[in-house]
């Protein structure tokens, strides 16, 4: 694959950017020292038909994409089974590719395989008979489950302890609030990337949405913005009636997640708030009693990093009352590298029927910590903390769900925050 770096790299850059109980542990901290960025070669072992970067993606109730590329054609087949090595089921699917500038992208395949049995373990192999066997773990089909959430990974020293920590904490599914690899333009991060997260993206559904630097237009060299991430993390929004891969729907074990882009158009002539107005009107909170909905531009933000930006203000005031009359119970949000909890909230003040807000873009991007807060603190924020981390959220019923935001400290995850929430479909005085 064709590389763009060094000072053709350095000219991109310059052109592209730029009601609830709870408990807390308040432990001293030093904060943490900067870590080296990282780049993850393909391994030595892999021939050119060797499927590479694999990842995965909920697809409908019981059915998932299958997602790898290869530096040379070869079959676009997904042979999978419930035992090792015994693959009684195959599914055919697509290729495509993608040219950036100077970059040609390697094969990238997309298989759909299911229908899938809830809540167990399949084994499979891309490709050809001679490529590695994978495995992966579909998700409950009822409560309990738990998300994994982080924002902003990047590649990064700070990222690897972030998806190691993941990795340990037993989850069904992992939600993505944007910015990803931080390629920005720099194709073969992409790659990179790939490669980093693929031990974990191949075995649990990884479910994202764009970030700012998933953009990667440059001014005459490459007008279309998002050109690798719409060809490389392709989600399942077809099926929730969307008609852009930047923002989607899906249903998972009680639970309506909507995935939002903020930053494509958002205002009440666009057809993503269009979209998103039909979607919240097709929700049965009998049957998804929990609404969550992801960002990536914080509605809610005290920290000094980003404020004003009109992905946050503008399509705040377009959205948010949507949100708060279909009682979305929490808002995700990257872009701002620290972590920060709100009160459930509406319109900047407290309220018990709104959405809890929490940003959570501190997965170990190599743009560092935003370790300036505004004060004082403001009474709607609960708790704030400039750390690397991760989050986990576990739905345990159709009441009630915990939530825990796990820091990066001394390569372990420590839990500093902590809070229960009590779903609003469950709450007699916010029925919509």
């Amino acid at each position: 694959m064709a590389a763009i770096r060094g000072p053709f790299m350095a000219l991109a850059l310059a052109l592209v950017f730029a009601g609830d109980f709870h408990f807390q542990f308040a432990l001293a901290y030093d904060r943490p020292p900067a870590r080296k960025s990282l780049f993850v070669a393909p391994s030595e072992d892999l021939d050119s038909t060797s499927p590479q970067q694999v990842h995965i993606s909920l697809v409908g109730q019981d059915k998932i994409r299958i997602s790898w590329i290869t530096n040379d054609p070869s079959p676009s087949t997904v042979e999978y089974g419930t035992s090792s090595g015994s693959y009684g089921f195959s599914a055919n699917g697509s290729t495509s590719s993608y040219t950036y500038v100077t970059y040609d992208s390697g094969e990238i395949h997309d298989v759909v395989i299911g229908p899938l049995k809830p809540n167990t373990e399949y084994y499979y192999r891309c490709g050809s008979d001679s490529s590695p066997e994978f495995n992966l773990k579909t998700p409950p089909a009822q409560f309990p489950i738990k998300f994994a959430v982080a924002g902003d990974l990047g590649q990064t020293d700070w990222t690897s302890s972030t998806l190691e920590h993941i990795g340990k904490s037993n989850y069904d599914m992992l939600l993505l609030p944007g910015d990803l690899s931080y390629a920005d333009t720099d194709q073969p991060s992409w790659d990179s990337f790939g490669r980093l997260v693929e031990p974990l993206a191949s075995k649990r559904p990884w479910m994202v949405t764009q970030g700012n630097h998933e953009i990667e237009k440059i001014p005459i060299l490459h007008s279309q913005p998002f050109t690798a991430y719409n060809a490389r993390w392709d989600m399942p929004y077809e099926q929730s009636g969307s008609d852009s891969n930047l923002y989607y729907s899906f249903e998972v074990a009680g639970v309506h997640v909507i995935m939002l882009g903020s930053y494509t158009e958002f205002d009440p002539s666009s057809a993503q708030y269009k979209w998103l107005q039909t979607d919240l009107k097709k929700v049965d909170r009998s049957r998804t009693p929990w609404l969550v909905v992801l960002i990536h531009a914080p509605w809610y933000n005290s920290n000094k990093a980003h404020q004003g930006e009109a992905e946050s203000v503008n399509m705040k005031a377009a959205m948010e009352g949507l949100l708060y009359q279909a009682r979305v119970d929490v808002v995700f949000a990257g872009h701002v590298h620290a972590y920060e909890r709100f009160t459930r909230v509406y319109e900047n003040e407290a309220n018990e029927c709104g959405p809890m807000h929490i940003t959570i873009g501190d997965g170990g991007n190599r743009e560092g910590l935003a370790t300036k807060y505004i004060d004082p603190q403001p009474k709607i924020s609960a708790f704030r903390e400039a750390s690397f981390g991760h989050g986990e959220f576990e739905v345990i019923n159709a009441t009630h769900a915990r939530w825990t935001w796990h820091r990066n400290d001394d390569d372990e995850a420590v839990i500093a925050d902590s809070t229960w929430l009590t779903s609003l479909a469950s709450d007699p005085n916010c029925k919509a």
